[in-house]
């Protein structure tokens, strides 16, 4: 009964209304969708154009200096694979058995040294490198029984020490002045004639001067 209160055109003009206002909203919403795809897109693009610079320009400078990009493959120089980085410094670990004397001429052969453990870092390195074998090290009583020394000069009676239980002895009366790592990674001193791996050290090779520009 109270519908017959209103005309005919007010009643139409009202539902009209309502049905208008949803569209409204909905084109509100596109309009904005589509700016968040455009601002999207456009962050992308930019990013992209970043990255592909970036990337330009990385490989101009490989271009004009090859040797450096295998110094980040190689850190230990591209002709010396064989040698690990660690730390700052290059390792070599043997693949051949020889006395004590022998594998010091060896890495002095190579501009190296036999190595020398100065902490637990190189110690824990050294030793997941050389588990179940014998490695020599730079460690010997050559000169005075008794007094152990580093190849390097380091001050072996204030350094890190890492002997087995028990060593360093003189095992059966046999004169024992040669150090190696053992197969569980702790220190044992034995005989210099003996065969064993070895383990060179030396620093890590200089980078090779940057090539002029416009070369």
């Amino acid at each position: 009964m109270d519908e017959e209160k209103y005309p005919d055109d007010i009643r139409t003009y009202t539902g009209r209304n309502i049905l208008r206002r949803p569209l409204f909203i909905i084109y509100i919403l596109l309009a904005v969708s589509y700016l968040l795809i455009v601002i999207g897109f456009a962050v992308t693009l930019s990013k992209a154009t970043t990255l592909s610079s970036q990337l330009n320009e990385t490989y101009n400078k490989m271009k004009i200096n090859p040797s450096g990009r295998d110094l980040h493959l190689f850190p230990c120089g591209p002709d010396n694979r064989q040698w690990e980085y660690f730390n700052g410094k290059c390792y070599y670990f043997s693949l051949e058995t020889v006395p004590w004397q022998e594998a010091k001429t060896k890495c002095e052969e190579q501009h190296a040294k036999l190595v020398v453990i100065d902490g637990f870092p190189k110690q824990n390195f050294i030793q997941t490198r050389t588990r179940n074998e014998r490695f020599w090290i730079g460690l010997h009583e050559l000169q005075t029984e008794g007094e152990w020394k580093w190849l390097d000069g380091s001050n072996y009676r204030t350094g890190f020490k890492y002997w087995k239980q028990g060593e360093p002895n003189d095992y059966m009366r046999h004169d024992e002045d040669c150090a190696q790592v053992w197969i569980n990674g702790e220190w044992n001193d034995f005989t210099c004639s003996s065969s064993c791996y070895y383990v060179c050290e030396r620093p890590m090779p200089s980078p090779p001067p940057a090539a002029p520009k416009g070369k």
